[in-house]
């Protein structure tokens, strides 16, 4: 792979697909929209930046007639709160996957890479990993329409003559996490001083961070199967209480957790694994960054960007 594009590029596993790229001397093309968070995007000679939104990405000509290897869309309106239930907004990005398929074309792309969810599975039966052909129940508009839009890119991605390959994230965390999530708001809680209340605790969590999934989107890139779906995370669980406490001990080891303070949500679920052999024996992917180094950069990386 010499050179790529991607969009999605602000976010925090696009953020570390560009800085991957970079170190393997790739070229890469970042679609973001006006107004984007263009600081977030690595800033290196390999990076080109150019201005085209989801919904413009019909309009974006290769005027330049310009070759690229690889096509990463990451991009995806209302990924969080009730945008996943807003479904207008979510059968549109059905239809801007589609448009990214045909824009890879365009610029002669051998292998289109999208970026799948665990919430295309819904909910599985407790012990049962999230394998590639675990049942898919999406229970929110999300997950319906990543599922949907993973199966039509992939036919027309064959129509097209394009590899296809779709990785389905589970629980991502590290640099460049919006304080949405749980780690990251664990995070910036304990760097206050905070003591923080949590359910019991005792869901077992498969965590991978960002830098991992981008090496598993571009090992997949180069090596994955046609029409292959892959379930990306560290293929391990430990408890939720665990992975909070380590938080803690490096964020502010003298904040208290209070385990129990919060009830389960009705219908909590209770385990939450990737099932990666197919990821690893395909691409050779092997998670690298373990739980504590990981959040090590990510309170490094939050520090950073808040002055300290």
């Amino acid at each position: 792979m010499k050179k790529a594009i991607v969009t999605g590029a602000t976010g925090a596993v696009g953020t570390a697909l560009v800085n991957k790229l970079i170190s393997k001397g790739v070229e890469t093309l970042v679609l973001v929209r006006k107004g984007g968070r263009v600081n977030k995007i690595p800033s290196n000679p390999l990076v080109k930046i150019a201005y085209c939104s989801l919904d413009e990405m019909a309009d974006f000509q290769n005027e330049n007639d310009e070759k690229y290897d690889a096509f990463f869309h990451l991009a995806w309106a209302g990924p969080y709160g009730k945008d996943r239930d807003n479904m207008f907004l979510q059968s549109n990005n059905i239809k801007n996957e589609l448009e990214a398929v045909k824009l890879a074309k365009r610029f002669g792309c051998d292998v289109f890479v999208g970026a799948g969810s665990q919430a295309e599975n819904g909910r599985l039966e407790n012990g049962q990993k999230v394998a590639p052909d675990s049942p898919t129940n999406p229970n929110n508009g999300y997950g319906i329409a990543k599922l949907a839009a993973g199966k039509m890119s992939r036919i027309l991605c064959s129509q097209l003559g394009i590899r296809h390959i779709w990785c389905r994230i589970l629980s991502a965390y590290g640099p460049g996490d919006g304080a949405h999530t749980m780690v990251m708001s664990t995070i910036i809680k304990f760097l206050n001083g905070e003591d923080c209340d949590f359910t019991p605790g005792e869901q077992q969590w498969d965590f991978l961070y960002n830098g991992d999934i981008a090496n598993a989107f571009f090992l997949a890139a180069e090596k994955g199967k046609d029409g292959a779906i892959y379930t990306v995370g560290s293929g391990k669980t430990r408890s939720l209480k665990d992975y909070i406490t380590d938080i803690r001990d490096i964020a502010c080891p003298s904040a208290k957790c209070n385990f129990g303070a919060v009830d389960y949500f009705p219908n909590q679920v209770m385990y939450l694994c990737a099932d990666i052999d197919d990821l690893k024996r395909d691409t050779g992917f092997e998670p690298k960054v373990d739980f504590k180094t990981g959040i090590k950069n990510t309170v490094e990386w939050y520090k950073e960007q808040n002055n300290g």
